[in-house]
């Protein structure tokens, strides 16, 4: 039996032209029903309107920056309100959107879906640190990218801090003709990718529908053809100031050793005060052109992809919250959405039974879903085989991708303070040696009396419940803290005794601190891991000891500590798993 979604159907000859909207995904006219027109072409007959509701969804909020109001998207997608109230709740009830007031809010739960290509792609993880090294060698800031369509996509981002710096993110899309790696990608481009240029240049003219860079103001790009032809003998390319004045980059292409073709471009990027794009070409090139060999070398030498998860279980849940929530729940969407997951390491080309196996959908759920993802360019089909496009990354992945660890605990927290209607609060540990704690989120419950503490406020480490939790973490910190000073009569100061202490952390897995800061105050604290196991940061509670005992603390708020954490160590990881998230 031939694995088929059905015929996509193609006009004949080239696409006509579309209005390109941002993140170079063609414009949707807004309407409450399935637009007519998507992609260049008619919406096939066995599409899942819902499904495209809900992707129009999810990039106007990631168009937004990652929040806007429920009336906003009502105005952005052109849908009732009725109905984008039914997608942004069951969003929300798939958690890769939080409903904050009247807002709604992505998660960075939703980054699964990019994870997925990400993972599926296997570049990344086998060229990061190839990347990475570069980028501390030259000091300068080092990208990945791979095409998409006539644009380029980011996949790989090491940056440098400074004033001054590339704030471009994982994910984001640029224009082909404004960047460095977009002229080596066109040089493989065919008659019809050049045709689809022309028509974008033509529709687009100030690059409005790239909302990652500034507006063209000049005619920058203009000479296209010509750099693709220098790329193409040449063998890099050069961005001088294209994007906007000052910046300047060179690109050389990585290429898969199997197919010969360019799998991704590596690139360095600088400012015209540290180097200019003469000194790029002179200076850094060849250590740019050493790097990628060692690339192609790690891709010719690659180890052979994981094995392929097992079903996931989601359609089972899909049809429980249809059962729990009703109406309210758009169960075709969801199911939609977990199409997406279906792929990752091991699981880059994926047939149609494939697909309904590791969903646990239906053959012919499945098909619909991947009929509309084909017909909006997040999936290409090949034969009997599937796989996604980097086009997956324009759902939530640009804003997300610089997600903090307080920016994702600080709803976790509001929610854990109004449970146990006590302050909680996250922390990391700071100071050179360990020895002092740095409050990096905080939600504090309106009492008479409350512990006078802000962000960004520091404490010693040993006398906290979170400052114990992070030092049982790192033995070699609680060994270097020394000085432990009587804060009040009850801190624990004797050496051995501390020590004792932390391994009782260590084993029980969380640390309870009665009056050894401050007179009267208690708190309860439990780690928080990444995605190697390695506690980053500590949750607590803390309240006046006349509100609740040690044990109390223990029976009482000890299971909402670790509900509270996991939730936050969930999203961390997914959120750290192609990106790095600064921890305060």
């Amino acid at each position: 039996m031939v694995e088929s979604v059905g015929s996509r159907p193609t006009p004949t000859g080239v696409p006509p032209a579309v209005p390109y909207g941002h993140y170079g995904v063609p414009m949707v006219a807004p309407a409450t029903n399935v637009p007519s027109v998507l992609d260049g072409g008619p919406v096939p007959a066995e599409a899942v309107a819902p499904l495209i509701r809900g992707i129009a969804v999810l990039r106007q909020l990631t168009e937004a920056g990652g929040t806007l109001s429920l009336s906003g998207l009502e105005r952005a997608t052109g849908l009732a309100r009725s109905t984008v109230d039914r997608i942004t709740a069951t969003l929300a009830r798939m958690g890769y959107v939080r409903l904050d007031g009247r807002d709604a809010v992505l998660t960075p739960r939703l980054m699964e879906l990019g994870n997925a290509y990400l993972a599926a792609l296997r570049l990344p993880a086998l060229l990061d640190a190839h990347a990475d090294a570069l980028a501390d060698e030259l000091d300068e800031s080092v990208s990945l990218a791979v095409g998409d369509r006539d644009g380029i996509r980011f996949i790989h981002q090491a940056t440098r801090r400074r004033a001054m710096s590339l704030s471009f993110r994982i994910g984001d899309l640029l224009p082909a003709e404004r960047t460095a790696p977009g002229p080596l990608f066109a040089t493989e481009w065919t008659p019809a990718d050049w045709h689809r240029w022309h028509e974008r240049r033509t529709a687009d003219p100030a690059d409005l529908g790239f909302p990652a860079i500034p507006p063209r103001t000049d005619d920058s790009g203009a000479d296209f053809e010509a750099y693709v032809e220098r790329a193409r003998v040449t063998g890099w390319a050069l961005d001088d100031q294209l994007i906007e004045p000052g910046l300047v980059a060179v690109s050389v292409p990585v290429r898969d050793p199997r197919t010969g073709r360019v799998a991704c471009v590596a690139s360095v990027v600088s400012h015209t005060s540290r180097r200019t794009a003469t000194d790029l070409r002179e200076d850094l090139l060849p250590r740019l052109r050493s790097t990628v060999a060692a690339m192609e070398t790690e891709l010719r030498v690659r180890p052979p992809a994981g094995t392929p998860a097992p079903p996931s279980g989601l359609a089972a849940w899909t049809g429980a919250s249809k059962q729990e929530l009703g109406r309210e729940f758009i169960e075709s969407l969801a199911r939609g959405l977990t199409v997406l997951t279906a792929f990752g390491e091991g699981r880059a080309e994926l047939t149609l039974t494939e697909v309904a196996r590791a969903t646990g959908l239906a053959r012919a759920t499945a098909r619909r879903a991947l009929i509309t993802y084909e017909h909006l360019g997040y999936v290409e089909a090949h034969g009997r085989t599937f796989t996604l496009t980097p086009r997956v990354l324009s759902l939530g992945f640009p804003p997300l991708s610089h997600t903090s660890l307080p920016e994702i605990a600080a709803p976790h927290l509001a929610e854990l303070a109004g449970r146990v209607d006590e302050s909680a609060s996250l922390a990391v540990l700071s100071g050179d040696t360990g020895a002092e704690i740095q409050y990096t989120a905080r939600v504090a419950t309106r009492r008479i009396v409350s512990a006078n503490i802000t962000v960004g406020t520091r404490l010693p480490a040993y006398p906290t419940s979170m400052g114990r939790v992070l030092l049982a973490d790192t033995p070699e910190a609680g060994r270097q803290v020394r000085d432990l000073a009587p804060l009040t009569p009850h801190t624990v100061t004797d050496p051995v005794a501390f020590a004792r202490v932390l391994a009782q952390v260590r084993e029980q897995g969380y640390a309870v601190v009665n009056e050894e800061l401050e007179e009267g105050l208690r708190s309860i604290a439990v780690p928080v891991r990444d995605r190697t196991g390695r506690v980053v940061a500590a949750v607590n509670v803390a309240m006046h000891t006349t509100r609740r005992t040690a044990e109390q603390c223990v029976a009482e708020v000890l299971p909402e500590l670790y509900g509270t954490a996991s939730r936050i160590e969930g999203e961390l990881r997914t959120a750290g798993r192609f990106t790095r998230v600064p921890l305060a």
